[in-house]
């Protein structure tokens, strides 16, 4: 098993590009790698610059890879094909361009990938969480759905960039019967899956037996920790799944209640290679705190094994 450990601009609050209390990109750079991180994802599209010399530069001087960029936006609706294209073509001919780590032995696609997740409807946000009240897509809005992600993929493949599919709380696919779903629509050559830990525990499911049985489709690994007493009281509230962040309901790797023991031992069974990246949400109003938070995730993962 050989695993790396990279970051995600959200664990500094980067969620929404059009947030004003945003730190600036060059800022959570410097962080990840005080960090120790020798890789980040790209963050939301619009977050750090479609410049390549810029980018290029100030990863140079923090000693860091791109891991991967993200489409973050409504999959559903047909009117945005044309902006999701675009994200597509923006993000891959940027990450494309910049120097990229080699393929682990083991690994099932190089880096950097193109992680995939559906945003922005509200009757879904305010569900996050809960599958037995959350309203479901009709038929035909699911099938335009996996159309959107059979194109996106297809255009990120002309870059020869891997498209993962990250299930998302809050989204229109998070829970159990739309994960089975899509990987029955999907098919592995055309896209893989980013699980992440803390979404799936967000949404009622065991991280462990997810990672096990879907090891075959997983390419990318995200994770999180969920704190315990926030997680209960945010589930009695009608309330977003970022404003749920807002209030501390993500915490360090190793302070919350998923086992990443457990974890660590499924991942040598399945012989899981390649990345995981850290994620902690919350509100960039508290991004000061972000630099002591993810080091104190790598130090814990570190000392368990990871």
């Amino acid at each position: 098993m050989s695993i790396k450990i990279s970051g995600a601009p959200c664990c500094w609050g980067v969620d929404d590009p059009a947030n004003p209390y945003l730190p600036p990109w060059e800022q959570v750079l410097q962080e990840a790698s005080q960090a120790g991180y020798k890789g980040i994802e790209l963050g939301p599209y619009g977050y750090i610059p479609m410049d390549i010399d810029r980018v290029q530069e100030e990863l140079s001087k923090n000693d860091l890879t791109i891991i991967a960029g993200t489409i973050f936006d409504d999959l559903v609706s047909e009117s945005n094909l044309e902006n999701l294209l675009k994200q597509v073509d923006d993000i891959s001919s940027l990450i494309t361009k910049l120097p990229s780590v080699p393929q682990e032995e083991g690994q099932n696609f190089p880096t950097p990938y193109l992680v995939i997740i559906d945003w922005g409807h509200d009757k879904r946000d305010y569900k996050a969480g809960h599958p037995d009240t959350a309203k479901r897509l009709s038929k035909k809005d699911w099938n335009k759905m996996m159309d959107h992600i059979r194109a996106i993929s297809k255009k990120a493949w002309t870059y020869g960039v891997r498209p993962v599919i990250h299930p998302h709380a809050g989204s229109y696919i998070e829970f159990e019967d739309e994960i089975k779903k899509l990987l029955e629509d999907i098919p592995y050559e055309t896209a893989g899956l980013c699980l992440d830990t803390g979404h799936l525990y967000y949404s009622k499911m065991d991280p462990v037996q997810w990672l096990r049985d879907y090891a075959d489709r997983v390419d990318y690994i995200h994770f999180k920790d969920i704190d315990k007493k926030m997680y209960e009281e945010v589930m009695g509230e009608h309330i977003r799944f970022f404003d749920a962040c807002g209030k501390g309901v993500m915490c360090p790797i190793g302070q919350g209640i998923i086992d990443y023991d457990s974890i660590h031992q499924l991942l040598k069974e399945i012989n899981y290679h390649g990345y995981i990246t850290i994620e902690q949400e919350r509100d960039p109003r508290n991004a000061d705190t972000s630099l002591q938070d993810v080091s104190q995730s790598v130090a814990y993962l570190k000392s368990v094994g990871y």
